[in-house]
Parts: C-alpha cells; sequence; structure tokens
C-alpha cells in the first residue's frame, strides 16, 4: 500500500459516519476512489429503497478521497458544493460509489461520482453527481 492509499484509508476508518453505513473503501487509485456499501435495512427510505441520504454520502466521500489523491502536498479536501441526480429507486444488494476528479487546481477539485446498485440480475446506475471539493490546510 502506498502513502495516498494509507493517509485515505487511515481518513476513512477515521469516518464515523461510513462505519455507521457498513461503508467500505475498496478501491483507491489516482484521481478515483471507490466505496462500497451492502444492502441494509436499516437504510432504507419508506419504499424499500436505499435512502437517498445513504447514496449521497457513499458517492460525496468517494469524489472527496479522489480529490485528495490529487490535491497539493499539505492538504485536505472540503466538500463545498454538489448536485445529485437520483435517476431511479436505489434497488439492489450492494451498492458501489464511483468519486473521479475531472480537474484540480490550486485551491478547487471539481469531481463526479455515480453509484451503482448491483441485483443478481446485473448492475444499474442509480445516482450521479457533480462535486466541488476545496483544498485546505492540513
Amino acid at each position: 500500500m502506498n502513502s495516498m492509499q494509507e493517509r485515505i484509508t487511515a481518513s476513512f476508518n477515521a469516518q464515523g459516519l461510513m462505519q455507521t453505513l457498513g461503508a467500505e473503501l475498496v478501491s483507491v487509485a489516482d484521481g478515483e476512489v471507490h466505496i462500497a456499501l451492502p444492502f441494509s435495512a436499516h437504510l432504507t427510505q419508506q419504499h424499500g429503497y436505499l435512502h437517498a441520504g445513504a447514496t449521497t454520502s457513499i458517492v460525496d466521500s468517494a469524489c472527496g478521497y479522489a480529490a485528495l489523491t490529487r490535491a497539493p502536498a499539505g492538504c485536505e479536501v472540503v466538500t463545498v458544493e454538489f448536485k445529485i441526480n437520483l435517476m431511479r429507486p436505489a434497488i439492489g444488494e450492494r451498492f458501489l460509489a464511483i468519486g473521479r476528479v475531472q480537474n484540480s487546481g490550486r485551491s478547487l477539485a471539481v469531481c463526479s461520482g455515480e453509484v451503482h446498485a448491483f441485483t443478481a440480475g446485473g448492475s444499474k446506475v442509480v445516482a450521479l453527481m457533480q462535486a466541488t471539493m476545496a483544498h485546505v490546510p492540513a
């Protein structure tokens, strides 16, 4: 594991919300991070779909950690803005959020994210995100 992976893994493991959700950091690469979430009835809304709050939380974190892979030395990142499209009900046995850096400058990074829902029949994208992350002193 390289130092960036170790740094992101340590930060991810310190996030109480990710632990509460049962999310798992599954992949860290330059400009791209994957976070998995198993289905849990504790994370559903009234119709039994994964709640938009859980969906948004994992893709926001995936985008943020993707931005961190490209942040200037000595910086952390914080989310300053995002827009999410919930395209279909989040029905699945597991979910995968993928965050990707589209552009990273000195003070901001623009990222895109998607959440895939997996069932026995395959996978579908259930959400898309566009997010802006600010680089802040560590």
